[in-house]
């Protein structure tokens, strides 16, 4: 089987690993949907995302036919995806930040008083 650029597939998730999914096409081909290519959204876990054996639905961003290799991007076509996991990466969100911020203002302000003595 031929792929070309925008084709909306279906593949088989191989492999899940810290910055992307591994997955099988038709017709031989092997694939990777990266970490950007899954959704607009930061990612703690792909995990939550993709488990071995799911059969994805995606879309062919680039193709290197001499190694039957595709570069694909589940951006936009998995929204009901997209929901559930912002739900779970964003609990958090930038609290962590929120709460550090005080603590940095103020060893900042330290560190420069104490270059102006």
């Amino acid at each position: 089987m031929k792929y070309n650029v925008n084709d909306v597939i279906y593949v088989t998730i191989a492999s899940v690993t810290p910055y992307g999914a591994f997955v099988n096409a038709d017709g031989g081909y092997t694939g990777l949907i990266h970490i950007s290519e899954i959704t607009g959204k930061y990612i703690k876990d792909i995990s939550k995302y993709f488990k071995i054996g799911n059969i994805v639905e995606v879309v062919v961003i680039g193709i290197d036919e001499e190694k039957k290799q595709l570069s694909l991007s589940t951006k936009g076509i998995m929204p009901a995806l997209d929901i559930q996991n912002e739900l779970e990466e964003d609990e958090k969100g930038f609290e962590n930040l929120k709460d550090k911020l005080p603590e940095w203002i103020d060893k900042t302000k330290k560190e420069i008083e104490n270059t102006n003595k």
